[in-house]
């Protein structure tokens, strides 16, 4: 099995990240960049299936030279190789002209792995624009079979059955393939590395790969980005200070009765 990995580095989530009054955009600079969440689910997911099932694991992303240092780290956690693209004309674009480009990437990468790959994998969404869509839309113009929020894959012959988990419980398919699944949390975590892993990444070296290196052409954007506003603040709770508890709830409820909630 020939598992192909497309992970993206973000801001890392567990920091606030506040609007720039002088830009308008989101103020990143001085936040620490990591792998997007879901990608290291896909990541941990697909370790796994390889280790029970056999094959290899390879992952790319598209990014700043920097991004390089990101990979590494994913090597140490169970992939195989990793490539970058790292290209100007990355740095703008819609989830079509993002997934436009991936899916180019993907045949470099299938000439760099020297084998075709049989399963494609995204996270469900990036934790910094939550759109959700890229995953669906490179398997869309890759013309491959599509299944979403995948907790789980496991094999069947010459296919592959995907577990996906829905708001109501969870539903299994079936695909041929190859095929691409975007992944959601399954019910583990992702591994940490060893020290031995992690001193092998380290002295790895992750190929760089400019557009047209990859033979990646531009690609056309169907939606323009107008700006970023942040939500309104909350306002400040009431509190009731009252001695007894029945003093409190009859003055909480003098309250809503007031603002005419009751």
């Amino acid at each position: 099995m020939e598992i192909l990995i497309f992970v993206k580095q973000v801001p890392d989530d567990a920091v606030e990240v506040r609007l720039d009054p002088a830009s308008g955009k989101p103020a990143t600079g001085n936040i620490d960049k990591v792998a997007n969440a879901f990608d290291t689910y896909a990541l941990e997911l697909a370790a796994r299936y390889v280790e029970a099932n056999g094959g290899k694991v390879t992952v790319a992303a598209m990014g700043p030279k920097g991004t390089d240092s990101m990979l590494k780290n994913l090597l140490a956690v169970g992939a195989s190789k990793a490539y970058l693209f790292t290209d100007p004309s990355f740095e703008t674009g819609d989830e079509n002209a993002i997934a436009a480009r991936l899916a180019q990437i993907a045949k470099k990468c299938e000439a760099e792995n020297g084998a075709p790959f049989d399963l494609i994998l995204c996270g469900k969404e990036s934790t910094d624009e939550i759109s959700g869509q890229v995953g669906a839309r490179l398997a869309e113009k890759l013309g491959l079979p599509f299944v979403s929020s995948v907790i789980e894959v496991a094999p069947a012959g010459d296919k592959l059955v995907a577990k996906q988990e829905t708001e109501d419980g969870y539903v299994k398919f079936e695909t041929s393939m190859p095929a691409v699944y975007t992944i959601a949390k399954p019910g583990y975590d992702p591994r940490y590395p060893n020290i031995k892993a992690k001193l092998a990444a380290r002295k790895a070296v992750v190929p760089a790969f400019s557009a047209a290196e990859a033979g990646v052409a531009d690609a056309e954007s169907f939606v323009e980005l107008l700006g970023y506003t942040e939500p309104p603040k909350r306002q400040a709770g009431l509190k009731i200070c009252e001695k007894e508890a029945a003093d409190t709830v009859a003055k909480a409820m003098e309250i809503l009765t007031s603002d005419r909630v009751l």
